[in-house]
């Protein structure tokens, strides 16, 4: 399966991945909507920065994910390898965010449920955080891993 990947000799540290993210799931048609006017776009995605070292945090979709074991209201499930929440079951208790030992799950926009990276598969497929990524740290592809 494919899943983002960071190259960390290659990130800058300027956070543009979190920008194309938090567009992406803003429900905005315009990028500068997103940001204007006291939205708050959250990206699932989130630079790390350190030691001159800078790399790129989001959900690894998990082989057998702590977040969806742990859910209490049986909100996040794993479909076609992607961990997804159903907003709709979320009952905003955050054990998700408590048991992710990456931290790639956190509080929502709403404020009242868990948000976290789902490769954009309600965006078009293609994780919009990659495409943003002018120095190609951030890579969509199949390495054979398993988180």
């Amino acid at each position: 399966m494919k899943k983002v990947y960071v190259n960390e000799e290659r990130c800058l540290g300027c956070h543009l991945c979190e920008y194309y993210c938090a567009f992406a799931n803003s429900g905005e048609a315009e990028f500068y909507k997103a940001f204007k006017l006291g939205r708050s776009a959250v990206p699932r995605i989130k630079v790390e920065d350190g030691n001159g070292i800078n790399f790129a945090v989001q959900c690894r979709h998990c082989d057998n994910p702590l977040c969806m074991k742990n859910c209490i209201a049986g909100a996040i499930s794993k479909v076609d390898g992607v961990v997804r929440i159903d907003h709709e079951k979320c009952v905003g208790c955050y054990t998700c965010v408590l048991s992710c030992p990456y931290g790639c799950v956190a509080v929502g926009k709403d404020g009242h449920s868990a948000a976290k990276c789902e490769l954009c598969t309600a965006n078009g497929g293609i994780p919009q955080c990659v495409k943003g990524c002018i120095n190609g740290a951030i890579v969509f592809e199949e390495r054979g891993e398993t988180a």
